[in-house]
């Protein structure tokens, strides 16, 4: 098969890699029907994250079961399936209580931007729909497997309430599906903070009601303005800089939640400064195997379409150019078709 490869900071190729197998009676092997590229995929291309040795890339993905190992007895050849970037077991004690994505035989996915995906412990991981969708929800479906689920997760961590108000720190694509999440969960005001136009303008269709272009100390400001002084209710922290955490912390209320889903670098909260405010902190990587039925079933039922955030769809072997465009701001998501 082929699949993408990163070898350096900038340097990302689309080889001719072995098929994958069968290693655990508890894997199955799928055929990606579409994949992308995540903004946390830019870490290793910008250099700051180690690349190490020359390895595979991409944990987001929905496709077609090819092959189930002798204890995968919920799946069957042929299915349309949809899982998660962290894949979990979904019957031990971490799993039980909520968090799949820290399950006991976790293995974080990362060979998805190729032809053929091996998926450990795959029954518990794939949730299979009753029939083929069409594609135009295939989009949809695949943003479920990260940035929707991570999105909602922010949500969720932050507390969203109905009648609350929320405020979304990051304008990627798992800042504008919390918007959607903090819409679905029925907060009443969601400010997105964000400088480009185009993003502002999905945020706004995804149900913000105010941007703030401003950052740092400026944005803090904004979001006390706009909340009588006080802060908001929720923040979702969809970044990891230290920069938007320290936005995040201050713009939330006393007795305000932060949910933290931007994988942190070089960010270090201050512990009397957290004592003091009353802030309440949850977040790491999201559970989105407990959401998956939820929203599976709201994309295909049309009640939300974050499939809207992929702006760039190139072919699979186009891989290189969809990581250009994004780590140049000239894509928000790049959609990725075998």
């Amino acid at each position: 098969m082929r699949g993408t490869m990163i070898h350096a900071p900038g340097d990302v190729r689309f080889e001719t890699l072995d098929d994958p197998k069968i290693l655990h009676p508890t894997d199955a092997i799928i055929r990606t029907a579409v994949t992308c590229v995540c903004g946390s995929d830019l870490w290793p291309y910008r250099g700051a994250e180690p690349i190490g040795e020359p390895h595979p890339m991409g944990h987001e993905y929905v496709g077609f079961v090819e092959e189930v190992g002798a204890e995968v007895t919920s799946l069957r050849p042929g299915q349309f399936v949809v899982g998660s970037f962290a894949t979990s077991d979904n019957t031990c004690a971490n799993c039980r209580n909520g968090f799949p994505s820290n399950c006991l035989h976790r293995e974080f996915m990362s060979t998805c931007q190729a032809e053929y995906v091996r998926i450990p412990n795959a029954q518990g991981t794939l949730v299979a729909t009753d029939e083929v969708p069409g594609e135009e929800l295939w989009s949809g479906l695949l943003a479920v497997s990260d940035v929707m689920g991570t999105g909602w997760w922010a949500a969720d961590a932050a507390e969203v309430r109905p009648g609350s108000t929320a405020v979304v720190v990051g304008d990627g694509a798992v800042g504008l599906c919390g918007v959607i999440a903090a819409k679905e969960m029925g907060a009443e005001r969601i400010i997105a903070m964000s400088r480009h136009e185009s993003r502002q303008k999905l945020a706004l269709a995804f149900g913000a009601t105010d941007i703030v272009t401003e950052r740092g100390e400026e944005g803090v400001e904004k979001i006390k303005e706009l909340t009588g002084g006080i802060g908001a209710d929720s923040v979702l922290e969809c970044v990891g800089t230290a920069q938007a955490m320290s936005q995040a912390l201050h713009s939330a209320r006393p007795g305000g939640s932060i949910g933290i889903v931007g994988v942190p670098h070089d960010v270090a909260v201050d512990g009397q400064e957290l004592f003091f405010s009353h802030v309440g902190l949850r977040g790491g990587p999201a559970p989105v195997r407990r959401y998956l039925p939820d929203l599976i079933d709201r994309v295909l039922t049309r009640r939300i379409d974050p499939g809207k955030v992929f702006d760039l769809t190139l072919p699979l072997d186009h891989v290189a150019e969809g990581y250009k465009a994004m780590d140049e701001r000239r894509a928000i998501k790049t959609l990725l078709t075998p």
